[in-house]
């Protein structure tokens, strides 16, 4: 099966031979779904943190929770690792729900450190999404953990939005009744027609890393970007751009629209006791700044009076 994956992949009229390497790939693919498993029930899980920051006020408004696995033998494993396969096996559902009540459990932390205007984003798989029962789940994690929806957005692929349509218009509209922000992951990267942001009740676009990559001296990139924001300019929609890694990436989005920033430019994915620190940093700056403004401020007044 292997290698007549592979040979589909290389186009028609082709063939491969199947390697030991891809003897091995699989065995080690069939591991990962054996060990993911029991993944959940042996606390190997964790979320991982990336800030989201104001592009004018630097302030951070918002992160993204990312899933990493700590496996036994492997080490820490990125979600490129093992999300695939846990799409594949159906396991991305058990995963996901993982995901959405840690996030939540997290976020109420966060409202008691005094944080309540902190967004946390969340990813929902495709079949996470398309799952019966996926209402009814969201539905027991709000009760469980008590969690303001209108603090959590829920990132979905473009992919979600094309399959099933009145489906996910059912589910969409079941979100946004109880407050939740939608946003597209990755948007502009898929075959989709345009006019489902019109036709479904979406927030936010994100703009992928692959177009903010060299877009200062690529003209189709910035091309493309610009688009995008034109076109949530106008449908008034957010904005978030992901992978901003330079001052020239920043200053070019900041020349054209008011978004949030998410990249190593301001901070890459951490851990819960990192982004905590990170955060508590970021607030403890914006503190001193309006003290520092409101002082000058009465200074300025008295000296007028």
């Amino acid at each position: 099966h292997q290698a007549m994956y592979q040979g589909k992949r290389n186009g028609r009229n082709n063939y491969a031979f199947f390697t030991r390497q891809m003897s091995e790939q699989a065995l080690r693919n069939l591991q990962i779904e054996t060990d993911l498993r029991r993944a959940v029930d042996n606390n190997e899980l964790e979320l991982f943190y990336q800030p989201q920051t104001c592009s004018r006020n630097e302030k951070v408004t918002g992160v993204e929770a990312l899933i990493r696995w700590r496996h036994p033998n492997l080490g820490l494993l990125s979600p490129l690792q093992f999300i695939p396969i846990a799409e594949d096996s159906g396991q991305i559902i058990q995963n996901g729900h993982w995901v959405f009540r840690q996030a939540c459990h997290q976020a109420q932390a966060w409202q008691r450190n005094g944080w309540e205007d902190l967004r946390v984003a969340i990813n929902i798989s495709p079949r996470q999404f398309q799952d019966i029962h996926f209402i009814d789940k969201v539905d027991a994690i709000i009760e469980e953990t008590g969690i303001d929806p209108t603090r959590i957005e829920l990132e979905i692929t473009e992919t979600i939005l094309m399959d099933s349509t009145q489906l996910c218009l059912n589910t969409l509209t079941d979100l946004k009744v109880r407050g939740f922000t939608i946003a597209i992951d990755d948007f502009g990267t898929g075959y989709s027609s345009l006019m489902y942001l019109k036709n479904f009740p979406i927030d936010r676009l994100k703009i992928p890393r692959e177009f903010i990559m060299d877009i200062e001296d690529n003209i189709d990139k910035s091309c493309v970007v610009e688009a995008i924001i034109a076109l949530s300019h106008s449908l008034n929609l957010g904005l978030v751009a992901e992978g901003v890694e330079t001052r020239n990436q920043l200053d070019f989005l900041l020349e054209r629209c008011h978004c949030s920033i998410q990249g190593y430019y301001f901070a890459s994915p951490m851990t819960l006791l990192a982004v905590n620190h990170y955060i508590g940093e970021n607030r403890d700056q914006e503190s001193s700044l309006e003290v520092s403004l409101s002082t000058n401020s009465a200074s300025t007044a008295a000296v007028s009076s």
